[in-house]
């Protein structure tokens, strides 16, 4: 069962994007639970908590109004907010202003999604930040920058494993080559696309990623690689 840590409340007007955002999040290992308004959600707050609350604010500045209100009225309760909008960048600035504490776009890119809801949970919850993954046989140290499978360590260079923490902390998420380049080499890199390849060619050799360890990265030209994993039926 998800601890609180890992629950996250929605309020997503839209059928089809609470299914896109669910699914994401599901592959990322928190829990979610959609509400029919925001005045619902702020009743399950008082029973119990979230790590984090995502609420869609609509498309235009009016939709936006129930929002502020309900930011405004809400006392004794600081878990983090992010806001969500098919609308123009005046209301992220609304949101961000009436007090959220990040803004997502409803036509976000998976993996900076999973990565904006992690940083606001960590800057809110600092004792919640992951130090440790497993994903069937395999686990990652976060602390020791070390992996092992089944017990058994594997050696990795400090980028093979910055690439794995990466690769594992969003399994079957899509991770473009320049959010690659950019997380394991520098914000500004523009790392060639050999370079990568190259990397994760090592990486799924040392971890002997295949179908008998459940665990493959699959290549995409256009949208980069995915780490996908197949439980044990």
């Amino acid at each position: 069962m998800l601890n609180n840590s890992e629950n996250i409340g929605c309020y997503v007007r839209s059928d089809s994007l609470f299914a896109r955002l669910q699914a994401l999040l599901q592959q990322s290992g928190f829990g979610c639970e959609r509400f029919a308004t925001e005045n619902s959600l702020s009743r399950m707050l008082s029973r119990r908590g979230f790590a984090l609350l995502m609420i869609d604010i609509g498309k235009h500045r009016d939709d936006s109004e129930d929002f502020v209100s309900w930011l405004n009225c809400r006392t004794g309760n600081s878990t983090p907010v992010i806001a969500l909008s098919q609308g123009t960048p005046e209301m992220a600035a609304l949101a961000l202003n009436a007090g959220a504490d990040d803004f997502i776009g409803a036509h976000f890119e998976a993996v900076e999604a999973i990565a904006r809801i992690r940083a606001v949970i960590r800057r809110h919850h600092p004792n919640s930040m992951r130090r440790t993954i497993a994903l069937g046989k395999f686990t990652l140290d976060r602390e020791a920058a070390s992996a092992a499978y089944d017990g058994v360590a594997v050696e990795l260079t400090p980028r093979e494993f910055t690439m794995a923490w990466l690769f594992f902390s969003s399994p079957g998420v899509f991770i473009s080559r320049g959010t690659i380049g950019a997380s394991i080499w520098s914000a500004d890199s523009d790392v060639a696309g050999r370079t990568i390849e190259q990397h994760v060619y090592k990486l799924r050799k040392k971890l002997q990623f295949g179908p008998e360890r459940r665990v493959i990265i699959r290549t995409s030209y256009s949208q980069g690689y995915r780490l996908e994993y197949t439980p044990e039926p």
